[in-house]
């Protein structure tokens, strides 16, 4: 088991070569066991997929821009999947800060805006609230923070 609270801040940044699945819309988005997990404290996983990685045509740049203090500027994807598009389902750092240096244009999804993600197999629950966008599996413990009154945490 592993508690959010036992991760750092700054947040670490380790490979994992645990096999990340993305489905939507009867599409196989993402079939990697090359991806990175991102840890922060009291924040579930956040995985960031190689470019590489995500099937073809599945990206189109979106809208908005946010910052990390950790990470820098974030760009926002939308996912296309045959007639479906769900605006902002990712997002990537293509200019990270040096320590994130190898995440550059991986992109990391929300499990809230897609039809389901996996890891190893297992089926991911996304975290609460809609801006962190962490991966919860049966091996990662909480309390998590995202949701209503976590604000201050």
């Amino acid at each position: 088991m592993e508690s959010v609270w036992d991760y750092p801040r700054p947040p670490r940044l380790e490979r994992t070569n645990a096999r990340v699945t993305i489905v939507h819309a009867d599409r196989m988005i993402v079939d990697s066991d090359r991806c990175w997990r991102v840890l922060e404290t009291s924040h579930p996983p956040v995985y960031y997929v190689p470019r590489d990685d995500i099937a073809d045509g599945a990206l189109e740049p979106g809208e908005g821009r946010s910052y990390c203090e950790f990470k820098g500027i974030a760009g926002y994807w939308d996912l296309v999947a045959g007639d479906n598009r769900v605006r902002q389902a990712g997002w990537s750092y293509e200019h990270p800060t040096p320590a994130y240096a190898e995440i550059a244009g991986a992109v990391a999804f929300y499990p809230s805006r897609v039809d389901e993600c996996r890891v190893a197999g297992e089926l991911v629950h996304p975290q609460e609230g809609d801006f962190y966008g962490g991966w919860i599996t049966s091996d990662i413990t909480g309390p998590f923070k995202g949701g209503p009154g976590t604000g201050g945490w």
